[in-house]
């Protein structure tokens, strides 16, 4: 999470660009070449608030790092959702669950998987506090099946739906197991998530100044709110690729979860290569973590408010991979000691859940 000097150009430029995008759209309207533009801004608006948020966390130090690029991707992702449940006339219902379970795989299979095969193939072995990434796999697995899971055998209501009462029981809960988690990853327990003692390298930069930290903070939030805008004046567009190819309804999840996810995969994949596998491990389960614990209470309250059907429950064969990826989780995360092959083991799950999610 080294930061640079000086503020690099692309930093402002991108949310200038993508505000400049906005502008042009709600003039004119997005079609054509302003639309692939636009599709262009986002993604690198994308990065430009991750690396905001980077500044943000060298100067706050560990673990308050990876929790403000965890709740900043996070706050990207409930955007991104919430405006396609507003603003789209695909078939909604299932939107959050199938973005939901995308992160989730994503993170704890794709992420998790790239940074224990690189950082093995590069460092043989690498360490990791186990009582941390045993934290957060037992969070993870409540959070999971409390809100993918049992919405499938509720009899209140028809479907894998909560009833009112079942959805904002499920938001105070998810509320509540994230909160607990965040403080005893920053207060109570936080030595359990600083990096072991490995020889890493890049972790003496000097941190940036509090002027710095202001202004990415600041452009942070000006990305976020460019990011949510962008994706409300695309959602035509994805609508209409989607009808056009004929994808199953999930891949909208995943293309989303993808979306936000891509830059902090790049930096959890940096820190593995630099032998700071918990910085990995952090950035990875704690994005699992606040995609669940923060957009669950969001689109539930956005669910209620516009009195949409929202689907929770996963089907089959997405609880059977989520039940194989936390089971193979405690166990390649339970000794303290990834190889390569806990990294092969990882990506062949994330490799069954995308074959899956396009050839249902």
């Amino acid at each position: 999470m080294a930061a640079a000097a000086r503020l690099p150009w692309w930093a402002w430029a991108w949310p200038a660009l993508a505000w400049a995008v906005l502008v042009a759209g709600f003039l004119v309207g997005v079609s054509g070449v302003l639309a692939v533009l636009a599709g262009i801004a986002l993604i690198a608006t994308v990065f430009a608030a991750v690396y905001h948020a980077e500044v943000v966390a060298h100067r706050v130090g560990e673990p308050f790092g990876t929790l403000v690029l965890a709740v900043a991707v996070t706050i990207i992702e409930v955007a991104l959702i919430v405006s396609m449940m507003i603003g789209t006339s695909l078939d909604k219902s299932g939107l959050a669950r199938d973005t939901v379970f995308a992160a989730v795989m994503i993170c704890c299979n794709g992420i998790v998987g790239l940074c224990l095969l690189v950082g093995g193939a590069r460092h043989r072995e690498q360490g990791f506090q186990v009582a941390g990434a045993s934290a957060a796999l037992a969070v993870l697995a409540v959070l999971t099946v409390l809100s993918l899971v049992v919405p499938n055998f509720t009899t209140t209501t028809f479907g894998p739906t909560f009833s009112r009462s079942q959805l904002v029981f499920a938001g105070i809960v998810s509320l509540v197991l994230y909160s607990s988690f965040v403080f005893v990853q920053t207060v109570r327990h936080r030595d359990y998530f600083l990096p072991v003692a490995t020889g890493a390298t890049d972790t003496h930069a000097p941190p940036p100044s509090y002027r710095r930290t202001g202004a990415s903070l600041v452009l942070l939030l000006v990305s976020l709110v460019a990011v949510v805008g962008l994706a409300k004046a695309l959602t035509p567009t994805l609508e209409a690729g989607v009808n056009w190819a004929n994808a199953p309804k999930a891949v909208v999840g995943v293309v989303i979860a993808a979306l936000v996810l891509l830059p902090e995969g790049l930096a959890a994949l940096r820190a593995a290569q630099a032998n700071l596998l918990q910085t990995s491990l952090n950035l990875a389960l704690g994005s699992s973590l606040a995609t669940i614990g923060l957009t669950i209470p969001a689109v539930a309250a956005v669910s209620i408010a516009l009195d949409q059907r929202l689907e929770l429950g996963l089907g089959l064969k997405e609880e059977i991979l989520l039940a194989l990826t936390l089971f193979t989780g405690v166990i390649t995360l339970g000794t303290g000691r990834t190889t390569v092959l806990q990294g092969v083991v990882h990506l062949v799950i994330f490799a069954a859940f995308l074959f899956f999610a396009i050839v249902p």
